[in-house]
């Protein structure tokens, strides 16, 4: 049996680990590595994305490398709602655009459940989407991690 590497901070979460697990998971996503990504779930993680049913680091991987061929200038912001021993809910917000240059923001929330060393194994996230005009864009930063100094979502009122 493979040795599992803990993934820090660990259940069970105070205020400032799961604001820190949340901010975690926002850098790794907009870091756009699907393999990097990956490693933060369990080996048997199951996810409910929109009406996608996925399970498994493959999946998850496969998952994201078609999400972000299509959602191109990924832009996201999490940010937490709530929390509990193991468990941890965000609300969140990306904007990204598609190959015909049409932008979009995309709302949701997404509820979490952690093993012990700190994986995530449970992952189910409702997500709409909004079509906008380029000019309503929030998130203008480099691609890759959101600066420190940039607004937080309910800074930006969404």
């Amino acid at each position: 049996m493979a040795e599992i590497t803990p993934r820090p901070p660990l259940p069970p979460f105070t205020a400032d680990t799961a604001a820190q697990k949340a901010r975690m998971a926002e850098d790794a996503w907009n870091g756009r590595d699907p393999e990097r990504v990956s490693l933060a779930y369990t080996p048997d993680s199951k996810w409910r994305n929109r009406a996608e049913f996925v399970e498994g680091r493959a999946q998850i991987v496969a998952f994201l490398q078609r999400k972000w061929a299509r959602e191109l200038e990924y832009r996201l912001i999490k940010e937490l709602w709530a929390f509990t021993d193991n468990r941890i809910a965000v609300r969140f917000a990306y904007e990204w655009r598609d190959d015909s240059g049409s932008w979009f923001r995309s709302y949701g929330n997404e509820n979490w459940e952690f093993d012990e060393h700190g994986l995530m194994r449970l992952r189910i996230a409702s997500i709409n989407d909004l079509p906008i005009a380029e000019g309503e864009r929030k998130f203008h930063w480099p691609l890759g991690r959101r600066p420190d100094d940039h607004p937080c979502l309910s800074e930006l009122g969404l």
